[in-house]
């Protein structure tokens, strides 16, 4: 059985050495979603080092299609680290990644703490501490996973496989948000879109899980906080360069690029 702090040291050379993306197994000592999340807080702290400080959160698995995509049952969280937050026209470097995918999605800054006294939230608590609603672009990088293990134990202690996030300009006023249509082009072309609704009945639906997630574990959500809510339609993997754009309806839209 390995100790949790060499499971996160282990993952940062697994991700040096470009290793192929593995469940970790029982044997690890990974063997429920606690021990999961405790790799992941101390690979994320090894993680701060170089890369700075957490900006707020990624929820991933919030909808059907992205369930079924990964053969799990439930949402997981993972932090996004300051440093890998970029703007909308990114040229996105595929060689910097193992595996790169995107997944387009709803991003919420924080106005007000949440603080984890206050728990369990309420949708309408957390609405309240809401101040702004973008477009937003998850980097995941799987590292070539094979989707017939996945495991969410591992998915979890590898920080839900987030690599970064491209952020639109943030909206103070939202309505109907599970109405909202998401659509992807690439190269001008649309290629899917997806709805508010797709996000568990509502973007604000994962927020609150989350919310209530991080007080149970230790933490809360704060001021400033941004937090990702969930793709609305599958992953998408380029597979060579290209101009991808995503216009959420009444929100906003960020374009990026795709170098190889």
């Amino acid at each position: 059985m390995s100790t949790y702090d060499e499971l996160a040291r282990l993952l940062m050379r697994e991700h040096a050495a470009a290793t192929k993306f593995h469940p970790m197994g029982p044997e690890t000592g990974v063997s429920d979603l606690a021990s999961a999340y405790e790799v992941q807080r101390r690979y994320v702290s090894l993680m701060s080092e170089a890369a700075g400080a957490p900006a707020g959160y990624k929820i991933g698995l919030t909808s059907a299609r992205m369930q079924k995509m990964c053969n799990i049952d439930q949402p997981v969280a993972g932090v996004v680290l300051a440093s890998r937050v970029m703007k909308n026209g990114v040229v996105l470097q595929a060689s910097r990644y193992h595996h790169m995918g995107l997944e387009f999605e709803v991003g919420v800054r924080l106005g007000r703490d949440l603080p984890r006294g206050d728990a369990p939230f309420t949708r309408e608590r957390v609405a309240q501490a809401i101040d702004g609603v973008c477009a937003a672009v998850e980097v995941v990088d799987d590292r070539n996973a094979d989707y017939a293990t996945l495991e969410a134990l591992s998915l979890i202690a590898d920080n839900s496989w987030n690599a970064g996030a491209v952020l639109g300009a943030f909206s103070t006023s939202w309505d109907n948000l599970e109405a909202a249509t998401g659509i992807v082009e690439l190269n001008g072309q649309e290629i899917d879109r997806g709805y508010g609704r797709d996000v568990l009945g509502h973007p604000f639906v994962p927020l609150t899980w989350l919310a209530n997630h991080l007080a149970e574990t230790g933490g809360a959500l704060r001021a400033g906080d941004v937090v990702l809510t969930g793709s609305l339609i599958p992953t998408r993997f380029p597979k060579g360069p290209g101009a991808f754009r995503y216009e959420l309806s009444g929100i906003g839209t960020i374009e990026l690029s795709v170098e190889f």
